[in-house]
Formats: C-alpha cells, structure tokens, sequence
C-alpha cells in the first residue's frame, strides 16, 4: 500500500501561501535586522491575469512592512494594490523566477522584467531587505500554476 501523496506546497497566488509568506518575514531575524529603517510604508506585489494558467485577473499580495516587522500581508486587487507606496508589477514567469532566486527583484527591475510604482533609489537603499523579503519567500512550500 502506497500512502496517500502530500501536497507539494501552497498555490501562488493564494490566501494560503501570502498567510505562509507572512509567517516566514515574520520569522526572518534577517529581514528585521536589514529592514530598522524601512518607514516607507507597504509594498505590493501584482501579478498580471494569465487566464492560460487559471489567474482570470490581476491580482496584488499586499505588505504592509514597517521597521523590519511585517504587520499584514493579504491578497488584493490590483486597484488596491495600486495605493501602496512601492508596487512591484511581473508576469507569473517572472514572480516564479525572483522566489526561486534565479531574478533578483532588484535586478528585474533593471532589465524591465518587473515594473515599479515607486522610489527607485529607495528600494536600491533597501536591497537588502528586498533580498531577504525574497529569502523568506524561498520558504514557503510553493505550487505553481503552470506546473
């Protein structure tokens, strides 16, 4: 008898895994000591519909980050992710590749991979912190859509 298969992980984008991704920053000692400074208010993570995988519309992971401490995350519509004062914008690929660690989110901003609503010489202040918000990402057991 072979026992029953475990899931692989949570769904990106789900209310499952942003609650996942809140836990791993909150536990991230990390992500505290990189992100003191951080009073710029939240971030929001959007990702474009991609009906061809099941995403019908846009949709936001809201941060609500402050002093190195991760008050909130949720998902959101893009309308509402829109108010945050920094709003990362990706294809699906691209959000896969930045939590798999193979883009940098610094980096894809540079090469027009991930758009950005915001300062840009403040999130390159903060590179740090943005690694390891992506460091606490590579945490949380991901199921992607298209796989």
């Amino acid at each position: 008898m072979t026992p029953a298969a475990v899931p692989v992980g949570y769904v990106f984008p789900s209310n499952e895994w942003v609650a996942a991704y809140r836990e791993a920053i909150r536990a991230s000692a990390a992500y505290r000591a990189a992100s003191l400074e951080w009073t710029h208010g939240p971030v929001a993570l959007v990702l474009p519909a991609a009906p061809d995988i099941g995403i019908r519309e846009a949709v936001g992971i809201w941060l609500d980050l402050e002093r190195g401490e991760c008050r909130e995350a949720k998902l959101v519509s893009q309308e509402a992710a829109r108010e945050a004062a920094f709003v990362l914008t990706a294809e699906y690929r691209y959000w896969k590749q930045i939590i798999r660690k193979e883009l940098g989110p610094v980096a894809g901003i540079m090469r027009r991979k991930v758009g950005l609503q915001g300062s840009l010489p403040i999130v390159v202040r903060f590179i740090k912190s943005a690694e390891e918000l992506v460091e606490a990402a590579t945490r949380v057991p991901t199921k992607f859509l298209d796989e």
